[in-house]
């Protein structure tokens, strides 16, 4: 199958859905991550034309690690996308050159501006993916996709996990991915934050991480820990701990320290046996 994962920043399907993506590409599936901004506001001492070379660099990085394509707004300047008619008709000639079977991307509902745009602009693309007379220079999809959210911790709506996917055997290459966005996790996050960083490398990661990874965690430890991205990266699995027991198991469910949840959008097709096996395997 083919699964488009969308994020307003090239950071955003990484963070989110990179252990999910990484399984996919190793059961031979094509997996495409879509940024549709070059990332030129993030960073506070380099300028914008800097960040965006550094990020594109890293980028690269997470697609070789992920064996997976990358494409990447390159003149969409960060900070900067709107929802309009003009963007999204990029939008739907990049998903139909690309004929996902499965799009996840954000929900509308989100801190930031690019991130909420990026969520309308596939919302509003979803139909007219399968009307020929818009956009007719791309050709028009057959059938529908289905379109799923990212996990998000906001309330207004809150999230509705339907489906998760435990990601304990490839966290370390999750947390690899954080890595090689250096310029995100140990530089421009961290500032925004008010956070110092350690400058050895080991300390650095282990910074990183924000826990100590070998000794267990309750669910309400992982819930009240500050910071983190092996934090971050639990809290999915201690949210959603039933839907994990659901899914493989109540002894191996309890287990699973690590997960990636998922929403299904009512604006794309509703997930076809087929899909609901690739997320079952998974």
């Amino acid at each position: 199958m083919k699964i488009l994962m969308i994020g307003a920043h090239q950071d955003d399907a990484e963070f989110r859905c990179g252990g999910t993506a990484y399984k996919l590409a190793q059961l031979g599936h094509s997996v495409k991550f879509l940024s549709l901004t070059n990332g030129c506001g993030g960073h506070h001492l380099l300028t914008a034309e800097e960040t965006v070379a550094v990020r594109a660099k890293e980028s690269a990085a997470v697609a070789e690690l992920l064996g997976i394509e990358y494409e990447i707004w390159s003149d969409q300047a960060d900070c900067a996308l709107i929802a309009d008619l003009p963007t999204r008709r990029r939008l739907i000639c990049s998903i139909r050159s690309f004929a996902p079977d499965i799009i996840i991307t954000h929900r509308p509902n989100d801190y930031h501006a690019d991130h909420r745009a990026c969520a309308m602009l596939v919302q509003d693309a979803a139909y007219m993916l399968i009307v020929p007379h818009e956009c007719p220079e791309a050709a028009a999809m057959r059938t529908s996709p289905v379109i799923m959210y990212y996990e998000d911790g906001f309330t207004n709506p809150a999230f509705n996990c339907d489906l998760v996917v435990g990601i304990d055997e490839v966290i370390d290459i999750k947390l690899q991915i954080a890595h090689l966005n250096a310029s995100q996790v140990y530089e421009w996050l961290p500032y925004t934050n008010g956070e110092t960083v350690p400058t050895g490398e080991k300390e650095r990661f282990e910074w990183l991480k924000g826990l100590d990874m070998s000794t267990p965690h309750t669910d309400e430890e992982i819930l009240s820990l500050p910071r983190g991205y092996a934090v971050r990266f639990a809290r999915p699995a201690a949210k959603f701990r039933e839907k994990l027991t659901e899914k493989y198991g109540t002894e191996q469910g309890a287990k699973i320290r690590y997960a990636e949840a998922f929403e299904v959008c009512e604006y794309g097709a509703k997930p076809s046996d087929e899909v609901k096996a690739l997320f079952a395997a998974l």
